[in-house]
Formats: structure tokens, sequence, C-alpha cells
């Protein structure tokens, strides 16, 4: 307003007007004024590198174009041997390196070079003043603070791997993009020199922008990394979290085609904990490969036997330990003759669990995959694998699937995830600690049951069910017998819809041997998945008058239908059931249900108002259950 009514105040009111108004964090710098032009020819560079990858080509590029090097230590002695007309910095400034060296390149000499806005009067009659020669490229990367770190340094080692001389070169340089090349990365050496020869010695604004962006990206990184490091120091941690994602590479989409773009990422610095081995994944495969991959490595350690996960959408559709078939499994499963390592076994018995819902699977399994394993996911319909390693023929086998499109991921077994996780969602930041709780039989010492025994066999299917459940969308309750997963109710609001979803996907597993079922006659061609989706759909029953004539087109001859009473009848036998849930059970319905359903073991944390009313519901079906004390949701 006052600008406005009173364009002649004196200089004193704009002064008070622009205290009030930079207080009010509404006055922002102005631009210095200067040229800008396209093309900048490389006449003076400075180059002062800490990893010197790459070195001897740019020098020798540097010296063919008869650039003017202004560098310090080990990079002028190098560059002076590629051929280099090379001037100290300490030269150029008048000013010694000094205090060991903390001190080299932060000079007005050489920052006025990097900041100086060419075409601006003033500036270049300082420049010329000060004796300040133009820089037109600037190659500077950063001491190796993160590899200080993770090689366990002590806090005064890791505090000199601090650079500040560097990030303060690169920050100057790609401020002044207008001018000034800045190359931060070995990596980008080869475009360089493709664009200064491609622009007769000269860069274009576009590329410079470009390497700017790059630029602080790098040094945003770099000061993400210091914090993260120096939070763990103090006693009290600042309230800013920094995290740095590097895209490693490209993926085709997010969760759906519409959102793009969409990247692989790796965190703050640090390696993905696989690699690609062929095959290209999808936003969606690798979400099931991680969560995956998590599982079956803490079921392998809390069990010591190979272990196997089928995943679908972010949850498990089965996963299973490498306990032995029987025959009437090796004959429901449809492997027999087929050579079964443990580790084949493992993944047999998790893709059993729930064959339909395994379709398009993405599995993990926690040992070397072996060539009776690549045979068994040869025949099934899987969009890939994550495994710590492949025996050379298993691996030629997967690579061959799906014509060269099934995805083959190596897991790096020595990979422990940080400490700390981020998220963001609908605008908002969200941090936990990552839940690195072990799930062992230490789990299972407070039994809250009359009956307190509990056979190693138990022991071990209440281990495979919380591990299971720790990465199954919540609310989750899961039921485990000889070593599989039977049944998973993933993601229901209530928790006795869980255990009934598990039950139903249970009660099908269970009804897959009953003679009925194994004694379906398909006609001679029909697929392994359809023959998988009719026994299912015939175990269900509730097909209607045009389904029906679809379904009955598989078979030789009608089969008679599975009545309800000689499914409930057949149910009745199963006994050696284990149940395990992610929070506790709020209300004895969930117990009641799971008895139909041969539940004679019960893990849960425990904790409801509730939990004498459970307790006593177990105690009267005769059911052991301990409380875990450990919650387990996931989201």
């Amino acid at each position: 307003q006052v600008v406005r009514q009173c364009p002649s105040a004196p200089v004193s009111a704009w002064h008070i007007l622009g205290t009030v108004l930079d207080a009010m964090g509404v006055l922002t710098l102005s631009a210095v004024e200067g040229e800008v032009v396209d093309k900048v020819e490389i006449k003076t560079a400075l180059v002062s590198v800490y990893d010197k990858t790459g070195l001897k080509e740019l020098g020798e590029f540097l010296a063919e174009h008869k650039v003017h090097v202004l560098s310090t230590g080990g990079t002028a002695a190098k560059l002076r041997e590629y051929g280099c007309t090379v001037q100290d910095v300490a030269d150029y400034t008048g000013s010694p390196e000094i205090l060991d060296g903390r001190v080299k390149t932060l000079h007005p000499k050489v920052h006025g070079a990097l900041l100086a806005a060419r075409g601006n009067e003033k500036h270049e009659a300082e420049m010329k003043e000060h004796g300040i020669r133009p820089i037109d490229l600037v190659v500077v990367n950063l001491y190796p603070f993160r590899e200080a770190v993770s090689k366990g340094g002590d806090f005064a080692n890791c505090i000199e791997n601090i650079d500040i001389g560097g990030p303060c070169m690169i920050r100057a340089s790609a401020k002044n993009n207008a001018h000034v090349t800045i190359v931060s990365d070995p990596g980008q050496y080869k475009k360089l020199m493709e664009q200064v020869r491609g622009n007769k010695g000269s860069t274009t604004l576009a590329f410079r922008r470009n390497l700017a962006a790059a630029a602080f990206a790098l040094t945003s990184a770099y000061d993400a990394a210091v914090s993260q490091w120096m939070a763990t120091q103090v006693e009290e941690p600042p309230t800013t979290k920094t995290v740095s994602f590097e895209i490693e590479r490209p993926l085709k989409y997010g969760c759906n085609p519409h959102q793009l773009p969409a990247g692989l990422c790796s965190v703050n610095g640090g390696k993905l904990p696989f690699d690609v081995v062929a095959g290209i994944p999808g936003y969606i495969n690798l979400l099931d490969a991680v969560n995956a991959w998590q599982l079956v490595y803490e079921l392998a350690k809390a069990t010591g036997k190979p272990a196997a996960a089928s995943f679908k959408h972010a949850s498990p559709a089965g996963a299973a330990i490498g306990v032995p078939l029987s025959e009437a499994e090796v004959e429901v499963y449809e492997v027999k003759g087929k050579p079964l390592s443990p580790v084949a076994t493992a993944y047999v018995r998790a893709r059993n669990a729930d064959p339909m819902c395994s379709f398009g699977d993405f599995v993990a399994v926690s040992h070397v995959v072996d060539v009776a394993t690549a045979n068994i996911l040869k025949i099934e319909v899987s969009d890939g694998i994550i495994a710590p390693g492949f025996e050379p023929e298993a691996l030629e086998i997967l690579k061959a699937k799906k014509g060269g499109k099934f995805i083959v991921l190596q897991a790096d077994n020595d990979f422990v995830p940080p400490e700390m996780e981020y998220r963001m969602c609908g605008g908002l930041g969200f941090m936990q600690k990552r839940n690195d709780k072990i799930c062992d039989a230490t789990l299972l010492e407070k039994v809250v049951t009359s009956k307190k025994d509990l056979s190693e066999q138990a022991k071990l299917d209440m281990i495979l069910g919380m591990i299971a459940i720790k990465y199954t969308q919540s609310n989750s309750v899961g039921y485990s017998k000889d070593g599989m997963m039977i049944g998973v109710g993933a993601g229901q609001q209530s928790r006795v819809d869980c255990v009934k979803l598990a039950g139903r996907k249970l009660s099908t597993w269970r009804l897959r041997f009953h003679s009925k079922v194994v004694g379906l006659k398909f006609k001679e061609g029909v697929k392994r998945q359809d023959r998988v989706n009719a026994r299912v759909r015939y175990i269900e029953g509730d097909m209607d008058e045009a389904e029906y004539a679809q379904w009955v087109t598989q078979f030789d001859s009608a089969p008679d239908p599975l009545t309800d009473e000689e499914k409930s009848e057949f149910l009745s036998g199963l006994s050696g059931v284990t149940i395990a849930s992610d929070a506790f059970f709020p209300f004895r319905d969930s117990i009641d249900h799971a008895q139909k359903l041969g539940v004679q073991f019960v893990a849960q944390p425990g904790g409801s108002v509730a939990d004498e009313e459970v307790i006593k519901a177990c105690d009267s079906y005769g059911m052991t259950m301990a409380f875990t004390n450990l919650r387990l949701f996931h989201h």
C-alpha cells in the first residue's frame, strides 16, 4: 500500500519498508544482471577430484583442446602426466594450502571466478581489479564420506571425510550455470567430451543446466548423508529428516499404467538388495520381491530349513519350509516322478497352499535355486523369482521361461536394510523404525492355556505362521500345518473375518485331498492351471447353470457332486493345525471358528481386555495358546 501511494517516499521510508517486508519473509534476492549465451567456450578448467576414475582420458582430452587447468595436489600431478598445462591453485590464488589441506580452494579468486556474471560491467571490473581469471569448467567429486561411515570410522575420522571445498565449488558452479559447466561425477566425462567436440570447444546452456541439476542433487544427497549420520551422534537429533533416492532403473509404470514416471531407487547412496539377472521387473513385482525375500530370509534363519514364499500383491498366497512331502501330497500337488530337493519341496508347498491365488505369483526362496526347483517353476505360471543364487543349469532354465521375460533377481544375502523407513502418502511423510523383531521359539515361552505342551513340529508351524503374517497386509491371520501355510487371510477390517477368509482357503486346501477331488477325470490336454481352478470350483460347488455347462466340458463325464455332508465329514478329520494372528483376538468368536478347522495351537500377541475369555475358549477345546507379546501389523 505504501509503495502504491507514496512513490516519492524518502529512502529511509523505503529502507524501513524493506526491513519490515524482509522480516515477513516477502523479499527475495533480485537477479544479478549478466549476459546469458547458449554456447560457452571451455578455455579454463578447475579440476580437483578424489575419485580419479576416468581422469586419464579426461586429462588427455583437456590437453588436446589446449584448456588451461587449475588444480591441486595429486590431481595436478596426474594431469601433468597426461599432458595438461596445469597451474596450481595455490599459485593462482597466491595462498598456499593450509590446515592440513582443509583449505585449498576456499578463496575469492576461485569463487569469484565461479560466481561472476559475465557481461555484467561491475563484475568484470572487479574481476580485473583482483586478478580473477574466468573459469569455464569445473570437475570436482567429493570425499568418500559414506564409505568412511560404512567402514565403521570413529567420530573424528568421519568428520574429516566431510568435504567442504568440493560442495562449495559444485554449488557455486551450478548456480552460475549460465557461464560455468559443472561436472560432478566421472560418469559424466563421456557426455562432456561429446558435447565439447560437437560444439567446437563449447558447451550449450541446456547441457550446463542439466549438469547443474545433477550437481545440486549430488550435494543434497551428500548433505543428507552427513545429516543422517550426525543425527545418530547427538543427544537431541534434529526434527528435519533428509532421505535421498537415486533412480537405479526406470520402471514401465507404477501401480497402474497411468502412474508415470516410476522408478526403482537406491536409498541414501546405498546399494540395492538384489541384482536384476533376467527380465524387466515392474513396480508391483518389486514390492512382492522385497517382501517375499524378507519373509524367506527370516524363516530360513529361524527354522534352519530352506524356505519359500509365493507372493501376490504384497501378501503371501503361501509360504513353507522344506519338509518332505507325503505320498498323498505328491499326488495332489501333481509332482509325482519329479526330483524334489528340500528347496524344491519348500516351493511346492508354498505354491500349493492356495494354487489358484498363486497363479502369476512372484517367488522367493532362501537358498540357491537348483535344477529341481527350476524344473518345478518351469511348469507353473509365475512372473519371477528372487533367490540368493542359482545353479548354472537352473539359471538357464529360468532365463528361457516366458520367452526370456521371466524375472530373475539375485538377492544379496549380506544386505541389511536401513534401520529407519520413510514413506509418503497423500502429501504426508511418515517414518518408523523397521520391524526387525525376530520371530523365533523365544516368543512361544509364555503359554497361557491349561494345556502347555508344544511339540517341535508345533513350534515350527507357529514360527512359520508368525513370520508369514509379519509380511501380510493387516489385519491378517494364517493357518499352518506340517511346515506350510494352508490358509492366509489378509487385509480384513475384522479379525474374525480374517479367520473365516483364511479358514475358507484352509478348507479348500484340505478338500483337495478328498477321494472325489483326487479322482476327477480330466480330458486329455486340459492345462495344469485349468485343472487347479476346476478342482477349486468343484469343491466350492456354487456354480450357476452357465458356468457349470462350461466347467463340465473339461471332463470325460460329468463328476458326481461333492456334497456338504461329505465336505463336513472329511474336514472333521483334520487336526494339528496352528493359527497365528498379527494382533490379539478381541473376542472368542475367532477361536470358536478355528476349532472347526482342526486348530490345536494358537500364537497371538495377547493384550485384549477379553484375554481371559479367549483363554477359556482355548481351554474348552483343548488348544495350546502362547502369548507372544509382539504385534505384527503390516501396512
